[in-house]
């Protein structure tokens, strides 16, 4: 009949047959149900190990803060896609990227885009003359000194013999050692070098990468794979300081390792080690210190956490991409110094980048492992592609033979005596701006925790710091805003030596105006700066989405041509 529901007869049979066939067979009943109790009980045994993991590691208290933080962020997301909201959101956003573009994208009259390869190619008179208007293009001064890191410069007679460097072996590829014999001899001898700086054992070895991120990422990826071949870990965790490079989040991300972040002591600034206990696991692959941090500049407890990796039998990694060939000089300097490398016995691995205090060419770092095994484990091999054995000491297969030929002949010209000399110079700039911000500038400015090394970071508990990088900003200085807490720092570097008396007198000049137009205001309401606004809404908001948009439409602007 139209509309009425019939079960064709092939499976009402074949559902008289399965009912007699269980009928029959009351052992298949029980099998289904014992194999559904045990995935069950699988699946709670899963999630009861990770709650204990979770509150033996953060505690009660920690737990609990964590889920309501959880639920705010969660809450919060709500709330910005809600309608009515959502689009007002984007408008601000799109209005800030605009400006954005507006300051990085050159536009209008006597600006030429080149957006398809052009008919004829210039000759070399034009190239020159190009080069020649972008590299004059206006920029902060970095020159003079008045640039936190970023460029880390050796001197013009250093980089006119990196240039001629280039020039030798630009078509060089380490992929190729047979082909380009002299490239692949230089990288050995950078590694060693670097290897003795840093007083490994004779068991170790080293590879070079494309600078710090890299590096980090490697370490985090021969961890991985040697906790996965060694101990059969599926579910890799690292713990590492809040304060820690963010590459270790991009190793995260990119590896599927979950990450830990350990709070630091507020008044020293170094990572918690008792925190770091509480959050080893069986699943924990790697414990992370730095020397020093990028933050704040401070060296962590590196041999408090090698009593705990060596303990606990994880490997350890000291992030010393930042202090490079500055933090194994001190004390030839004449400067305090900690523990920090090899010489501790829980260092398994040492990230040390040789394109900043090193001074060679941008491209280049070196990281270091105490035993060649532990190296390996990062090592790509594959002897099943039809077009033949392939090896991959990093992620990057082809690299730039003229950017090893560049950092090696950097360590070679400047040497021992040349880079104790630069440690002197540079971290005796740092001590000088330190020095000035506690003696002349409190109670307004104070410095964050005893930095070692060439990072100065201050705050203030009396007026806006980000208007003081903003006032900073108009004083031709280019300084890292930082947040959690809010302060700012500079990296001193090569030129910031000649400058650290504006520095200071800029900074005085930038307090005085911050505080004048507070007591005019009555509550220092000036007209927000770029780092007032993004690093002031950014700290007050529970729920990140806005900020992670803004920096997706950042790197998007930077590929506009």
């Amino acid at each position: 009949m139209a509309g009425s529901s019939r079960v064709p007869v092939s499976l009402r049979n074949f559902a008289s047959a399965k009912t007699a066939a269980v009928r029959k067979s009351p052992h298949l009943v029980f099998n289904l149900d014992l194999m559904r109790n045990i995935v069950f009980a699988y699946f709670i045994l899963r999630h009861f190990r990770r709650a204990v993991r979770k509150l033996r590691g953060r505690g009660v208290f920690g737990t609990l803060f964590d889920g309501y933080a959880y639920m705010r962020r969660y809450a919060y997301g709500l709330f910005l896609n809600a309608p009515g909201v959502r689009g007002k959101v984007q408008a601000q956003v799109d209005e800030a990227l605009k400006k954005l573009e507006n300051k990085l994208v050159p536009k209008g009259p006597g600006v030429t885009r080149y957006l398809a390869l052009p008919k004829e190619g210039f000759t070399e008179t034009q190239a020159k003359e190009e080069l020649k208007q972008l590299s004059e293009m206006e920029h902060t001064s970095w020159e003079s000194g008045h640039v936190s890191g970023a460029v880390y410069h050796g001197g013009d007679e250093l980089l006119n013999l990196q240039s001629e460097a280039y020039r030798m072996f630009s078509v060089s590829n380490p992929l190729h050692p047979d082909v380009f014999p002299g490239v692949r001899k230089m990288e050995a001898e950078i590694v060693a070098m670097v290897l003795a700086m840093f007083n490994a054992p004779s068991t170790a070895g080293g590879i070079t990468t494309s600078g710090g991120t890299e590096s980090i990422l490697m370490a985090c990826l021969s961890a991985r794979t040697k906790a996965y071949v060694e101990r059969g870990v599926s579910e890799p965790e690292m713990i590492v300081p809040v304060t820690a490079h963010a590459a270790f989040d991009k190793a995260g991300h990119y590896f599927g390792i979950t990450v830990h972040h350990v709070a630091v002591d507020p008044v020293t600034l170094k990572v918690d080690l008792k925190a770091v206990n509480r959050l080893v696991n069986y699943n924990t692959v790697l414990i992370v210190g730095s020397a020093p941090n990028f933050p704040h500049g401070i060296i962590d407890d590196i041999s408090g956490l090698s009593k705990i990796a060596l303990r606990r039998r994880i490997p350890l990694h000291v992030d010393a991409c930042l202090g490079s060939f500055l933090v194994p000089f001190l004390e030839k300097a004449g400067f305090p110094t900690t523990s920090f490398d090899f010489r501790i016995k829980g260092v398994t691995s040492i990230s040390c980048d040789t394109h900043k205090y090193g001074f060679a060419p941008k491209g280049n770092s070196v990281l270091l492992f105490r035993t060649k095994k532990l190296r390996a484990y990062g090592y790509f091999i594959t002897a099943t592609w039809p077009g033949g054995v392939y090896a991959s000491p990093t992620l990057a297969g082809s690299r730039a033979g003229s950017l090893i030929a560049g950092t090696w002949v950097s360590l070679m010209t400047q040497g021992e005596n040349g880079y104790t000399a630069s440690c002197r110079d540079i971290v005796g700039a740092a001590k000088t701006i330190e020095s000035g911000i506690r003696e002349k500038l409190s109670p307004d400015l104070y410095v964050l925790g005893e930095p070692m090394v060439s990072v100065v970071a201050f705050s203030s508990k009396t007026i806006n710091i980000y208007e003081v990088a903003d006032e900073m900003s108009t004083l031709g200085w280019h300084l890292n805003a930082l947040q959690d807490p809010p302060a700012i720092h500079i990296a001193c570097t090569k030129p910031t030596v000649s400058a650290t008396g504006k520095f200071l007198e800029d900074l005085e000049k930038a307090v005085k105006e911050v505080k004048l137009r507070g007591e005019k205001s009555g509550a220092s309401k000036a007209v927000a700066g770029d780092t007032t606004t993004l690093y002031g809404v950014a700290g007050s908001l529970p729920n990140k989405s806005v900020i992670n948009s803004m920096a997706i439409g950042f790197v998007d602007t930077l590929y506009k041509a």
